[in-house]
């Protein structure tokens, strides 16, 4: 039998597989209650026809889109694409699609980012290492809900996976410490996701260590000019640290680039740690000592997370914090002179 002129219609599919229109609605959602028998013939009539599913009218039918949008911060930073390799996965293994965009680290942008999946009725938002005000995020998790990734969540209503940044950065001061620095700076990640927890984790450490006095942070953000003009100002400092915490990876390239541009080496000179453990810090040549991040599993929990609040109901928050590693390679190693002659 012909179909219709035009595109081929649920009808014309239908006829084709000799059954009801209902049915071939419940194939191509991928609900499970069918006969394989009859999921076959509707598949093959799919693909005879070339049929494409509306998937507007059937979000009308079921009030459920079965869509998941997702703000990433800043599509620049390696970190926010693993993270959204993660979300990708599992939200394909349940059966839901993604929808991406991204704020490019402005608040303003981000604003208008989340208003615009909320208008394409998402039946949920992931939101990864978001910048925008608290009050809008818990303004709009009251209308949809709602997952923070990389930021913890303020309200009832909002539900977080994070890193636990401040053990992190700790982890950091400790192995240099262990090393035997003891100007060991930070470059801030000013406003972004986790920086602040990063600082204070970094400052406690020193103090606990008894480093109080070498303290030193300067202002930076979570990207490779910060992190350059972060070191710039590190290294004029007399006496000069002898070993730096960046806010992120991309911050510590940057940062690597400048302390290259003045002349001294890493880590001959200084020595270099990052955050995130991104596919850049692996890289042989810059072989970045670093924090591992889990940044699939961190994707994936957030969906798992979002969809448990959607289908089944969930109102009390729940908050995911992960366990963070120290990855050692190559941009570490003992100050070149000895502490005594630094202080």
């Amino acid at each position: 039998m012909k179909h219709s002129r035009g595109k081929p219609t649920i009808t014309d599919v239908a006829h084709r597989a000799g059954v009801s229109k209902s049915l071939v609605s419940l194939v191509t959602r991928g609900e499970r209650h069918v006969s394989a028998a009859r999921r076959d013939a509707v598949l093959k009539a799919v693909a005879e026809l070339g049929y494409r599913p509306n998937a507007i009218a059937q979000s009308l039918v079921q009030r459920r889109t079965r869509l998941i949008g997702v703000m990433v911060s800043d599509l620049h930073n390696p970190f926010f694409a693993d993270v959204a390799a993660g979300i990708q996965e599992q939200a394909s293994r349940s059966g839901y699609r993604v929808l991406m965009n991204t704020g490019n680290r402005v608040v303003a942008q981000e604003d208008h980012a989340i208003e615009a999946l909320l208008q394409l009725r998402a039946d949920g938002l992931v939101l990864a290492g978001p910048l925008v005000e608290s009050r809008l995020i818990v303004k709009a998790s009251k209308d949809v809900p709602m997952v923070l990734v990389g930021r913890s969540a303020e309200a009832a209503s909002l539900d977080s996976v994070t890193n636990d940044d401040h053990a992190g950065a700790v982890m950091v001061v400790e192995h240099c410490a262990s090393l035997g620095h003891k100007h060991i700076a930070h470059i801030d990640g000013g406003q972004g996701a986790g920086a602040a927890a990063r600082r204070k984790g970094y400052l406690d450490a020193m103090r606990r260590l008894r480093l109080g006095k070498y303290v030193a942070v300067v202002p930076g953000t979570f990207t490779e000019e910060g992190g350059h003009n972060g070191a710039l100002r590190l290294l004029e400092l007399r006496p000069r640290p002898s070993a730096i915490l960046a806010a992120n990876d991309l911050a510590a390239i940057g940062a690597l680039n400048a302390i290259e541009e003045r002349g001294l080496r890493v880590p001959d000179d200084i020595s270099l740690v990052g955050y995130d453990n991104t596919s850049l810090a692996a890289l042989r040549h810059i072989s970045l000592t670093t924090v591992h991040q889990p940044r699939l599993e961190m994707g994936q929990m957030a969906v798992s997370t979002l969809i448990e609040r959607i289908e089944e109901g969930r109102k009390r928050q729940r908050r995911a914090v992960l366990t963070p590693s120290l990855i050692v390679r190559g941009t570490t190693a003992p100050p070149r002179a000895p502490s005594s002659a630094r202080e």
